[in-house]
């Protein structure tokens, strides 16, 4: 009988840790969700300064449209636990284009990137069983 009550003993900090983990990855999930919705709103708004990035990127006015539908979407998959993991893996090839294109193409610093980039990882890691059972329910 003590055996037992030794292993319920050790499994309780999992459970724990687990509940724990998972209230964190929703706090990142709303998070990530309010800031991409901001950024959506800002390229459909117009913002000047979201223009001229785009310009000097070269590829007009359909990306920033591109990029602001898929950020809007994404924002939205990010509090559909069904979709949670997908949208973070999304994000992370999102942000690697927008990292490449910071480095390559604009030169410029990628301080606000990287934040973004390795909160949607820790998303699409968090949540990737989300993404398994997704594909199993497709098929």
């Amino acid at each position: 009988m003590s055996q037992h009550a030794d292993l319920r003993t050790e499994s309780a900090p999992p459970q724990v840790t687990g509940r724990i983990a998972n209230v964190v990855l929703w706090v990142v999930q709303v998070l990530l969700a309010a800031a991409f919705l901001f950024a959506a709103g800002a390229k459909f708004a117009g913002d000047p300064a979201v223009v001229a990035t785009f310009d000097a990127i070269g590829a007009g006015a359909w990306l920033l449209y591109l990029v602001a539908v898929l950020e809007a979407l994404g924002a939205i998959a990010l509090l559909i636990p069904r979709l949670a993991g997908l949208a973070g893996a999304a994000f992370v090839a999102l942000m690697i284009g927008a990292l490449v294109t910071h480095l390559v193409v604009l030169g410029e610093g990628t301080l606000g990137v990287l934040p973004i980039l390795v909160l949607s990882a820790l998303v699409a890691w968090g949540r990737r069983r989300s993404i398994g059972e997704l594909a199993r329910s497709l098929r």
